[in-house]
């Protein structure tokens, strides 16, 4: 499909692209063979929100045909499948056996080629860490057409994780799965009236949980500033569900009620609606202790709405996240600072703690805060951005190459000192630089 135009999540900067479905290793072969000068970048479910799934005048490989699951070993926990498998399929066959992903994000809507690529987290970074840890091995096809199963013992391993499929295409990969008894949550709300109270809150009785998020209110002045909700939860067992419940617990109760219709003008999201939303919000979910919820209702809400981002409108959205060490929470307060003094508007705010990282040069995670906040685009987010990035960097943070959207090379550089490392690696097994995309152009990761 030639000339077909491509954009992240968030809906800014769509480029065109050649794409071209992958179904078979033939294709794939094919398809590397025929790369002309702009390269080859894969493409799952188009789920990050910037443009590392993008390739300007070049091949953009749809890999979501390449969708089976090959085996489930219910003992073990090990799966095999291909890399265009979503985690919503892969969920779906698992959970009859009584397996859980470790690593789910916001939403299902990912591939296993673009969780690995991306190195992607949840909610339980604190507990398991990121995806990358729980790939016992993979199958990469390099730049000369070659494939290579590649375990945590090998470099180029570590590269590809985190790597933004700049090291060659996952074909298919070699999951270890938890087991679990249900599949619910035993869910602790707590509403806490300040930034500072949350925050502190957050901070204690962790490793008690096997998953910990909070939301809090980013529009409210005064007094109720950075007010939110701390929802933390653990694995429910069959005795703590409900009799009814009881009779099928490993049902996997995720539904879609609608797709959001692209009717939405921009500015939707002002002042004003996103105070609405926040009180909403903060008032539906009070706080109480031992809340039995299902995979959505914890892990997933806005997967009950297909094309959800619509709703910022035809410009879009950036979502801004970043990390910073524990000892700098103070970044989190300043950045909200800086989005009040500059009128931005976000009601979809998220901060976790993180544990531990793991090997890989690119992996976003690190020990810290991370915050996450989506913006309208506006004439004047530019200019917030840039201060926010100071922040960030200057505290020792970086950014999240899933999410970013307009950053510079400088930043990654500052952000990712094991920048020079990954690319040593990367640069062997793509000699001729084949595996490239409107990010790794405008982000410099790439010679």
């Amino acid at each position: 499909m030639p000339n077909t135009s491509l954009w992240g999540w968030g809906r800014t900067a769509p480029t065109l692209a050649n794409v071209v479905p992958v179904r078979s290793a033939a294709d794939l072969t094919a398809a590397l063979a025929a790369a002309g000068p702009r390269g080859v970048i894969a493409r799952g479910l188009g789920r990050s929100y910037g443009d590392p799934a993008q390739n300007a005048g070049g091949t953009v490989l749809d890999m979501t045909g390449l969708n089976r699951i090959h085996s489930v070993d219910a003992d073990s926990g090990r799966v095999v499948v291909d890399a265009g498998v979503s985690l919503d399929t892969l969920m779906r066959a698992a959970l009859p056996f009584g397996l859980w992903l470790p690593v789910l994000p916001g939403t299902r809507q990912v591939t296993i080629g673009g969780a690995i690529g991306a190195d992607i987290h949840g909610k339980a970074h604190h507990v398991v860490g990121s995806f990358g840890n729980h790939v016992e091995s993979l199958e990469l096809v390099t730049a000369d057409g070659r494939a290579h199963t590649l375990t945590p013992a090998d470099d180029l391993f570590w590269a590809t994780v985190g790597g933004m499929g700049l090291t060659g295409v996952v074909v298919r990969a070699t999951l270890v799965l938890h087991h679990v008894e249900t599949a619910y949550f035993t869910v602790d709300t707590e509403q806490i009236g300040s930034l500072d109270e949350l925050m502190a809150a957050q901070s204690v009785d962790d490793d008690k949980y096997a998953e910990t998020v909070s939301w809090f209110d980013a529009v409210s002045t005064g007094a109720r500033f950075g007010r939110g909700l701390l929802m933390r939860a653990n694995h429910a067992t069959l005795d703590e569900l409900p009799p009814k419940l009881r009779r099928d617990p490993l049902r996997f109760d995720a539904p879609q009620l609608l797709t959001v219709p692209d009717v939405f003008p921009p500015g939707l999201l002002n002042k004003l609606t996103g105070r609405l939303f926040s009180e909403l919000w903060y008032r539906k979910s009070p706080t109480r202790h031992g809340a039995i919820q299902n995979i959505t209702q914890f892990l997933h809400p806005l997967d009950i709405l297909g094309e959800w981002n619509r709703g910022y409108g035809p410009r879009g959205f950036l979502q801004y996240q970043f990390v910073v060490p524990l000892e700098r929470g103070d970044v989190v307060r300043g950045v909200l600072e800086r989005m009040h003094a500059h009128g931005q508007v976000s009601a979809l705010n998220v901060l976790k703690r993180f544990g531990e990282g793991n090997r890989a040069p690119l992996s976003f995670p690190r020990p810290g805060w991370t915050l996450c906040v989506d913006i309208p685009v506006n004439d004047g987010l530019g200019a917030l951005c840039d201060e926010l990035d100071q922040l960030v960097l200057d505290a020792g943070g970086r950014h999240y190459l899933a999410k970013e959207s307009r950053t510079t090379p400088e930043a990654i550089r500052r952000g990712y000192p094991r920048l020079d490392e990954w690319r040593k690696v990367r640069d062997a097994a793509d000699p001729t630089g084949v595996f490239t995309s409107d990010m790794s152009r405008r982000l410099e990761l790439t010679h």
